[in-house]
């Protein structure tokens, strides 16, 4: 489709109809950066509340399922196994929902660093290319993040603690005598086959169950702690979503 410009507006040559104009002064650029900035930030804090409302729901899951399981010796440790689960879930909810909220965060990132703030104070090493990036993302819109990667930044922000809560709560339900039974002693448990028995699920023996756990707990101890390179937004300051 081939379009010609005039003085103000876009004509397109081969339906005759007048496309909306294009800003020509500075003037008419700096009002309608100022407005795409201003787009760009609604939709970026749109997605941030939708990453926190996922955040709220894990951690009100964590307290409901530690008071189901610790207040009452007859609880089965197997809600806390459950509430694992339920957290992972609601971890691959969040780091859907963060790729998506990474992509306007980058734009953003992008006009305050290379435009306003060379406004408020230039530097000579600004980069050229800053607003064709922008262009690009605009014409065709990519995720920036894989999704992998996604869940380990929010596991490392939030989630591992979470995670670390509930791990301890289910040593502690299957290793103390006194949440197992009502009546019995309150110290803590003196014989491995002991933990190994409460550890059973159903027809899952105890060892299994906690050879389970361990591994996952592995993959997520080693997914937190492990640092990517980071890129793009990343290199620039320490205050990061």
């Amino acid at each position: 489709m081939a379009t010609e410009l005039t003085t103000s507006h876009l004509i397109d040559s081969s339906t005759n109809i007048r496309l909306p104009p294009l800003p020509q002064t500075t003037g008419e650029i700096t009002n309608t950066l100022n407005h795409y900035y201003r787009g760009e930030l609604a939709r970026m804090t749109s997605w941030r509340d939708r990453i926190d409302r996922t955040s709220n729901w894990a951690i009100t899951v964590v307290a409901a399922l530690l008071s189901v399981s610790l207040s009452t010796p007859t609880s089965h440790h197997g809600v806390l196994l459950f509430g694992m689960m339920l957290i992972t879930l609601l971890l691959m909810i969040e780091a859907r929902r963060y790729r998506f909220f990474d992509v306007y965060r980058a734009r953003v990132r992008q006009l305050e660093r290379s435009y306003f703030a060379q406004i408020l104070a230039p530097e000579a090493e600004l980069n050229p290319d800053w607003a064709q990036s922008i262009a690009k993302s605009l014409r065709s819109p990519r995720v920036l993040l894989g999704y992998f990667e996604a869940m380990q930044r929010r596991l490392r922000r939030n989630y591992c603690w979470m995670y670390a809560i509930l791990l301890l709560a289910w040593i502690l339900k299957i290793s103390t005598p006194k949440l197992q039974t009502e009546g019995a002693p309150q110290d803590l448990a003196h014989s491995w086959s002991y933990i190994v028995d409460n550890a059973a699920l159903g027809p899952i023996p105890g060892w299994l169950v906690i050879a389970a756990v361990v591994l996952f707990y592995a993959v997520i101890l080693y997914s937190t702690l492990r640092r990517g390179t980071d890129d793009g937004d990343f290199i620039h300051g320490e205050a990061h979503v």
